[in-house]
């Protein structure tokens, strides 16, 4: 089995700092903050790891409150971000072998963060109705073939390409090495090709199709004219 890598220390931020040291001194205003800068990103992880928006959303905020709680205890041996997100994996996988009764759980993590014991759309508001409805219904399909990969990958094609993390946060949050992540993200790639083609090929009958109202409408407009052309002049 390979060591668990050793995260390279970055140097905090000076506004990651300040914020910290607003949360240990319980400022609701600097907490408020955080959350509101890393929500995003963390529910992302979560909902990959329980395959529920609302589970997702109960242990993001189980996660604050134990970061809120241990906020003291932050030594900046990984940037904040990672902290954050450690917590948030820890919570959503305890969550998910209460729910499942998993005896075994993907290990993430070395149980040393808090949170207990382990076991892209752009946002186009000014498109038109059938583009939006498409692009909703393209992004609820990569949704559902991405609830359907095993989740280690699920959760690892989350981190590196929906919150775009580096290989190195990945696998600092994760608790695995490098390597580790990028053999889960080709496999996560390749699992999510495989089942979109699949996709792609079952309705590619139904592409540009003309069934129902169109064709009704169509041959009703034909056979007027039609009825036009044939009606005697007077």
């Amino acid at each position: 089995m390979s060591p668990t890598p050793s995260p390279q220390r970055a140097p905090l931020s000076d506004d990651d700092r300040a914020l910290m040291e607003g949360v240990a001194r319980r400022d609701p205003a600097a907490f408020e903050r955080l959350m509101r800068t890393h929500n995003s990103r963390l529910f992302r992880v979560a909902r990959a790891i329980l395959q529920s928006e609302s589970d997702a959303e109960d242990a993001l905020q189980d996660a604050y409150l134990d970061a809120f709680r241990h906020a003291d205890s932050f030594r900046a041996e990984a940037s904040l971000a990672t902290w954050l997100t450690r917590i948030v994996i820890n919570q959503s996988l305890m969550r998910r072998r209460r729910q499942h009764g998993d005896p075994v759980v993907v290990r993430f993590g070395d149980g040393s963060t808090p949170g207990g014991e382990i076991t892209t759309m752009p946002d186009r508001t000014s498109e038109a109705p059938a583009a939006a409805a498409f692009r909703h219904e393209v992004r609820r399909l990569l949704e559902r073939r991405l609830d359907e990969l095993p989740v280690a990958f699920r959760t690892v094609f989350v981190m590196r390409d929906v919150n775009e993390m580096s290989v190195e946060e990945t696998a600092a949050a994760l608790g695995i090495p490098s390597s580790t992540v990028r053999t889960r993200l080709f496999r996560a790639r390749a699992l999510l090709r495989e089942a979109l083609a699949r996709d792609i090929d079952s309705v590619t009958l139904d592409v540009f199709g003309f069934a129902g109202s169109r064709c009704d409408r169509t041959v009703a407009g034909v056979l007027a004219r039609i009825a036009e052309i044939d009606r005697p002049a007077k």
